[in-house]
């Protein structure tokens, strides 16, 4: 019920001098139906959910020729705000850009009142997010939180004149465009580095080459790296099968006692997944929570160096982030800390073989790998040399995936009321 919540979630800070209002009389909240007997067809129009919202349209994507009610039908520019689900990956506004559709329910379409600037709004309920999300947080069941009609009406706001909101959403407009440009380049770094490992350590592409008599297409000191045969185990001649263990430290953490004041808020960073969660890169640059000198301690990661591989090991598994500044982690995460090779390759692996990792998790409540089973799960080890190359490729390429992230933070940071 709405009011769970502490009530300081409910009046965020404005600048404007308006007097306060409550959010949800600022527009009109169309709740999705819920589509589950009803006939779904191969073809049609289809139904969005969350999963379709975040990822796009996939095989799963239920369709139906039905007809409903048409202010349940999405279109190109509604705004979409999604009320249920996990707080950190599921709670949030949304712009929807994929053509006619049908909405389902726990996701709301909203209509801001027509004295209201829609940009405006939209920028609006994306400075509330950190709102809504701990609102859900605290009302989170099952790994599942809300944000009901209840709590956007006990949600105050207050609101400009329209020519301010105007040029407000003007000025925040070009910095969420810079924002998506920086997000985009940054997913192109990442992109070309996962082709790369998948070229170099899948499918042997230079090995392939080299033992036909064909031109690799790198340069001749890259090139000249590579056997040019393969070995008995069908590995290039001088790799071979290792374990994730035998070339990485595994490093696990743990959570203070939260009841020991005296363990928190100090000077050094404390990891869990939950930062991991909202990441639009693979770098983490801040943590939520940090750890005084007595916490410190007590958590059995010690420091996590800098540019180690961070992977979230439950709740869920896969999340991947290098950490940009030395930290502590919780028990929900395994570092992949240097050891025979970098945590570059890790990185990269990691992506390769999500699958394997998955599959390798166990749990009745919720899936998590063991430290200990993740230790033991086969890794190629390629030779010195060709792992040193890829490894310098990825360092010019995460310098700037840096620069792109510091620069978004400080962007991000020039939110609705600064």
């Amino acid at each position: 019920m709405a009011g769970d919540a502490p009530a300081e979630l409910y009046a965020p800070a404005f600048n404007f001098g308006a007097e306060p209002q409550p959010l949800l009389g600022l527009a009109e909240w169309i709740n999705g139906l819920a589509f589950k007997n009803i006939a779904f067809t191969d073809d049609g129009l289809p139904v969005v959910k969350i999963a379709e919202i975040k990822g796009g349209f996939s095989d799963a994507t239920k369709r139906t020729n039905g007809i409903y009610d048409d202010r349940v039908r999405l279109r190109d520019g509604d705004l979409l705000f999604c009320w249920s689900g996990q707080p950190e990956t599921s709670i949030g506004t949304f712009v929807w850009d994929r053509g006619d559709a049908w909405l389902n329910q726990h996701i709301f379409r909203v209509l801001p009142d027509q004295s209201i600037d829609r940009r405006f709004f939209r920028f609006l309920m994306l400075y509330l997010q950190p709102n809504f999300q701990e609102i859900a947080r605290n009302k989170q069941t099952t790994g599942l939180g809300h944000v009901t009609k209840g709590d956007l009406g006990m949600m105050m706001v207050q609101l400009p004149s329209l020519s301010e909101q105007e040029r407000i959403a003007n000025t925040l407009q070009a910095i969420q465009d810079k924002i998506e440009l920086n997000n985009q380049m940054a997913e192109t770094l990442q992109h070309m580095a996962r082709a790369l490992f998948k070229s170099w350590f899948v499918a042997f592409d230079p090995v392939h080459a080299k033992a036909e008599g064909r031109d690799t297409g790198l340069p001749a000191d890259t090139a000249a790296l590579f056997p040019s045969s393969f070995g008995d185990d069908g590995l290039p001649k001088g790799w071979r099968i290792s374990t994730v263990g035998e070339l990485f430290s595994i490093v696990a953490g743990n959570t203070p006692s939260t009841k020991q004041a005296e363990y928190w808020d100090g000077p050094y960073a404390w990891a869990t997944p939950k930062d991991m969660s909202g990441l639009s890169g693979p770098l983490l640059t801040k943590t939520d929570r940090s750890l005084s000198e007595h916490g410190f301690q007590i958590c059995s990661s010690g420091r996590i160096p800098e540019m180690s591989l961070l992977m979230s090991s439950r709740a869920p598994v896969g999340y991947l982030a290098f950490n940009a500044m030395p930290v502590s982690i919780n028990q929900g995460i395994a570092a992949f800390v240097e050891k025979a090779l970098s945590p570059f390759y890790a990185w990269a692996w990691c992506h390769e073989n999500m699958n394997i990792i998955k599959a390798n998790a166990n749990g009745s409540t919720f899936q998590e790998i063991s430290k200990g089973v993740l230790r033991s799960v086969a890794m190629i080890q390629p030779s010195t040399s060709v792992h040193d190359a890829f490894v310098d490729i990825m360092k010019t390429s995460f310098s700037h995936l840096l620069h792109l992230a510091e620069e978004t933070e400080a962007l991000k940071r020039r939110h609705l009321c600064s």
